[in-house]
This record gives structure tokens, sequence and C-alpha cells, in this order.
């Protein structure tokens, strides 16, 4: 299993997903407030990716820390860590 361990790797996303979250918020206060539906497709799509840049930054964590995993990662060839990459794109892509 594998955290994200350096700090400011960790600081930085806390702070994307808190903007994200501010970014879901304001759309939320689009549509009460009744404003185009373009204009707040524009912004989920916008949100949307801000979101899949933070779980790309995760993922990329997950395929890195693999090899670190223990003495059984520390054995994988070079093959096997990119099948256990396509496997993890496959399961959360």
């Amino acid at each position: 299993m594998s955290v994200i361990r350096d700090p400011k790797q960790k600081g930085a996303l806390v702070m994307r997903l808190k903007r994200i979250e501010g970014q879901l918020r304001g759309i939320q206060a689009m549509i009460e407030g009744g404003d185009d539906c373009e204009k707040v497709a524009q912004q989920i799509a916008a949100g949307r990716k801000a979101l899949d840049k933070a779980f790309f930054n995760v993922l990329a964590c997950a395929i890195q820390a693999e090899p670190e995993a223990g003495a059984r990662a520390a054995k994988l060839a070079p093959d096997a860590r990119l099948k256990h990459a396509a496997e993890l794109l496959a399961k959360f892509g």
C-alpha cells in the first residue's frame, strides 16, 4: 500500500482539492441562481478536469510507490511493473 509521504506534494494535493471544492460550490450557486446551462456546463467541465489532474497525481503516487512496497516489489521485472501500472489504470481510469 502506498501513501503520499512528501509534505509538499501532500499540501499541493490538499490545496488542489480545496480549490475544486470551492469550484463545485460555485457551480451549485450558479445552478441555484439560474445561470445559463452552457456556462454551468463549462464550469462542470473545468471542475472535472481539475479533479482528473488530482486523480492522476494520486495514481502516479501509487504507480511510483509500488516498487518500494517491499521485497516482492523489488524483484518485479519491468514488464511486471508495467503490468501493475496498466492494472491500476484499468481499475481506476
